[in-house]
């Protein structure tokens, strides 16, 4: 049995400043919170009988709450609730500049769609990419829609909120972005290393940033300068930009 007070925190949880105050996020279903248990153990768990049952071993010293079906529509953020919902510790992730000379990373200016930043947590984790760096305007990776998007990526790739002229203006490795006009992805040099930037869904990458970016980049339509759609959402245009740096380091 669940309390009033204990769905009243789940969904106070929804709201960043309580994720903030609180340093929790909330994941649910299955797949993600097997997921997240690789990497960190859950403050909270609330559940049916069933997936209690079969994951009985992971709820050791876990202060968890057997739920019926109403009771778990009732504490639940999504339309169609999963089994299981759970409370995990947001991380003290602390960026280290050396990590940024040998590593490929993402670097996101201003995506605002929480649903597009967990596709993109999702495509760092499929490509190996384990850092993304964060401006402060962009959404919060712990936000709920941002977590169910991630499909369980948070256990591997580390997310850092901070401001992105400070990092680049300390970093001397390449530096890319995409821009409807920069050089063919796929004519252009690529290195192992380097900054990644991604920019807002509607205005891009900001002034500030993209004047410190030194290698332009651009997704080619086809057949190219055909009249197509004006852009690609952010989280494809990552896709496509990430397959094609894996590819050449092959």
């Amino acid at each position: 049995m669940i309390s009033k007070a204990t769905i009243k925190r789940i969904h106070a949880l929804e709201m960043r400043k309580y994720r903030k105050n609180e340093r929790l996020f909330v994941a649910e279903g299955p797949k993600l919170v097997n997921e997240l248990y690789m990497s960190m153990k859950p403050v909270y768990v609330a559940a049916l009988p069933e997936w209690i049952a079969s994951n009985a071993n992971l709820l050791n010293n876990t202060t968890y709450d057997t739920l019926t079906p109403e009771e778990l529509q009732k504490a639940s953020l999504l339309m169609h609730p999963q089994q299981v919902i759970a409370l995990f510790q947001i991380p003290e992730n602390e960026l280290n500049p050396d990590l940024l000379k040998d590593e490929l990373i993402l670097m996101l200016d201003g995506v605002q769609d929480p649903g597009n930043l967990g596709t993109i947590a999702r495509v760092a984790d499929w490509f190996g990419i384990r850092h993304i760096i964060c401006s402060p305007d962009t959404a919060d990776i712990y936000n709920p829609k941002a977590v169910q998007a991630t499909m369980g990526a948070l256990a591997r790739v580390k997310f850092y909120y901070t401001e992105l002229a400070m990092v680049l203006s300390q970093y001397s490795g390449p530096i890319y972005g995409t821009f409807l006009d920069g050089n063919n992805i796929y004519k252009e040099e690529l290195s192992r290393n380097g900054i990644i930037v991604m920019g807002n869904e509607g205005k891009g990458i900001s002034q500030r940033t993209r004047e410190m970016i030194n290698r332009r980049l651009l997704i080619p339509n086809y057949p190219e300068g055909t009249l197509t759609t004006e852009s690609l959402n952010v989280a494809i245009a990552t896709s496509i930009v990430c397959a094609e740096f894996r590819r050449r380091s092959q």
